[in-house]
């Protein structure tokens, strides 16, 4: 089947650009010896009372489905015990192409429990929707890897690399034209130029979430993060384009028109900033309120990059402050992102996934329903393959208590009895 060349072009640019992370981060230095975080009491939080009976009052949309309500819970639940542990493209993208199971089956045995997934090709504008569009095909590819996922009883989550609407090539500021990237969020705002050409953006998601359905015909739970690490400005919606209360505007308006106008019920709403915050307060500068947000999440690559002085310690640090939040008002806390990434000249951190992330996301109390690492491509990857000099770390990261992966994953889309 012919595919015009100039797609595979831009699909390849576009692939590469996030083929580090969902943002460019700098290349630490190989071999740093790890900080081990300092054990400290983390003072008593009052939880609200959630039980299967009244699981459903602390969800942003009160009318979800019950597999949806079911996630909600046993993700919130999973964090008194475990963490669940996932990868962005498990399912699609393999290191060194090779493809059949996961790359974290493949060095595990098992699947991971959390599976990334991403809107950038379904809402491009290049996707005619035909069988014979590279973009379509993407598209179809994501959806099956999703169903694939679900019938398996992995959690699916769902971020969006969305172009910016004035010329609709890159969402990286570095590629933007000032005019774009002062205009763009402002763009799609109600009343402003482009907010019709945003609201057909939410229609094509609202279409695909419409289309996730397992075996029985259920629709498919999903964990939707739109507008994700807002606080910094490589992004056309980060903090140096867009007003707190802007971005607060353009979140809600986004929650309601799927949940409410598209009447989409399959759906838990995260929160989830980059990691420059190191305070609630800060955390909650750009946060539209409880009643639009389930699950409280972060991003970061940088302190545990190797290039930050007990990196290990400030990443829990932050962690801890979403753990507390969670955990004060009934949400679901993840390291919604994060990775280091092996190439041919980017050498390993020795203990990087044991003596690092382990530790970042258990010590001091904090609770995390999942962390996700970043997904593998042709010639790099965050998670090893069996031959990759970090897979003996890996593998003694998933064997570690708190550690869970699909195959220790309880039952995720029913409620306890």
């Amino acid at each position: 089947m012919k595919i015009n060349s100039n797609k595979i072009l831009i699909a390849a640019l576009l692939l590469a650009s996030l083929s580090c992370s969902s943002k460019d981060e700098p290349t630490p230095p190989p071999a740093v010896i790890p900080v081990t975080p300092i054990t400290t009491v983390t003072p008593s939080i009052t939880e609200p009372n959630m039980t299967t009976a009244n699981v459903k009052t602390f969800l942003v949309d009160k009318d979800a489905t019950l597999e949806t309500v079911a996630m909600f819970y046993n993700l919130k639940k999973l964090a008194k015990t475990k963490i669940a542990i996932g990868q962005q493209g498990a399912f699609t993208d393999f290191y060194q192409d090779a493809g059949g199971d996961s790359d974290i089956k493949k060095t595990t045995g098992s699947d991971p429990a959390i599976l990334g997934s991403d809107f950038m090709f379904i809402t491009d504008k290049m996707n005619d929707e035909k069988p014979s569009n590279w973009f379509f095909q993407q598209e179809q590819k994501t959806i099956d890897a999703v169903i694939k996922a679900y019938n398996k009883g992995v959690i699916n989550t769902f971020c969006w690399h969305l172009r910016e609407p004035i010329e609709e090539k890159s969402f990286y500021v570095s590629e933007m034209t000032n005019a774009q990237k002062m205009n763009g969020f402002k763009s799609i705002m109600p009343g402003g130029t482009y907010h019709e050409w945003y609201k057909k953006k939410l229609d094509k998601i609202a279409l695909v979430f419409g289309r996730l359905k397992g075996s029985k015909g259920e629709l498919i739970p999903v964990i939707f993060r739109p507008f994700h690490e807002f606080d910094g400005s490589w992004f056309w919606w980060g903090a140096d384009f867009c007003s707190p209360e802007e971005y607060k505007t353009m979140y809600k308006f986004t929650v309601d028109y799927l949940k409410t106008t598209k009447g989409v019920h399959n759906l838990l709403f995260a929160f989830g900033p980059d990691n420059t915050y190191d305070t609630e307060a800060k955390y909650l500068s750009r946060y539209p309120g409880d009643e639009y947000v389930d699950v409280l999440g972060m991003d970061n690559y940088w302190d545990l990059s190797g290039k930050v002085t007990n990196g290990v310690m400030i990443a829990n640090k932050k962690l801890g402050v979403i753990s507390d939040l969670a955990k004060a008002r009934g949400k679901i806390a993840a390291l919604t992102e994060t990775g280091y990434q092996i190439t041919s000249t980017n050498s390993p951190i020795t203990g990087w996934f044991s003596d690092w992330v382990y530790p970042a996301t258990t010590n001091n109390n904090v609770e995390l329903s999942f962390v996700m690492f970043w997904g593998n491509d042709k010639n790099a990857y965050f998670v090893p393959s069996p031959a990759g000099i970090t897979a003996p770390d890996f593998k003694t990261y998933v064997a570690k208590p708190k550690s869970v992966l699909l195959n220790e994953l309880p039952k995720m889309y029913e409620l306890p009895k």
